[in-house]
């Protein structure tokens, strides 16, 4: 189980932009990471140590983002102004968590600007939606040559901080969090207050930056 990726919707200013200001921030440049044809949006992303990943995502006018629940989840999240969606686990395995939830992966992929196509399986962005401070889970099925991971950077996610209940998302992910998950300081703050992943914080060679 790994803290595969962090996503951040796009605000009214639209992809560029973001990637723009957060890059500014991080000292560091995003590459476009193409079309996701099954979810109607589209991203760009930025390679960080241990194997991880940020991505930035803007929902397109396509019908696709209508109908899939991430489509649906990006342009809610846009919508308030933009900023942290959530946060992404890989697995080896979901058939676990597909009995759990009773139903399906589905199959998402992405279209690099060069015509690679990298695929994978997810399932959770519908419990994302309901309670956000839950990260959704996926499921790498391209090869290793293709994955986002695979690219490594000198940016190193330090820290989440979480509005929420640290046993709710140990209930969902099963696992225990206990303040540490991966090599990531997990802060659970303000359990009353709106759920959701309410900032992450990177070692960067400037030193740390909390966004």
């Amino acid at each position: 189980m790994h803290v595969d990726h962090l996503t951040f919707a796009a605000g009214p200013d639209g992809l560029k932009a973001e990637v723009e200001r957060l890059g500014d921030l991080l000292g560091a440049k995003f590459r476009d990471g193409g079309f996701h044809p099954r979810f109607g949006t589209r991203n760009n992303i930025l390679p960080l140590a241990d194997d991880r990943y940020l991505e930035v995502v803007e929902v397109l006018e396509h019908p696709a983002a209508e109908k899939a629940p991430f489509g649906q989840a990006v342009r809610a999240r846009s919508e308030m102004g933009g900023g942290w969606l959530g946060w992404v686990v890989s697995v080896p395995d979901l058939a676990p968590y597909e009995i759990r939830l009773g139903r399906e992966a589905v199959i998402g992929s992405r279209h690099f600007p060069d015509g690679r196509l990298l695929e994978w399986q997810q399932i959770g962005v519908k419990g994302l939606i309901a309670d956000p401070q839950l990260p959704y889970f996926i499921r790498w099925t391209s090869d290793e040559s293709v994955l986002p991971k695979a690219l490594h950077g000198d940016l190193q996610l330090a820290e989440l901080e979480i509005s929420g209940n640290e046993e709710r998302v140990e209930a969902w992910i099963g696992a225990e969090v206990d303040g540490a998950f991966d090599g990531i300081n997990i802060r659970f703050t303000a359990p009353n207050g709106q759920p959701g992943l309410v900032a992450a914080t990177f070692n960067t060679p400037n030193g740390l930056v909390r966004i």
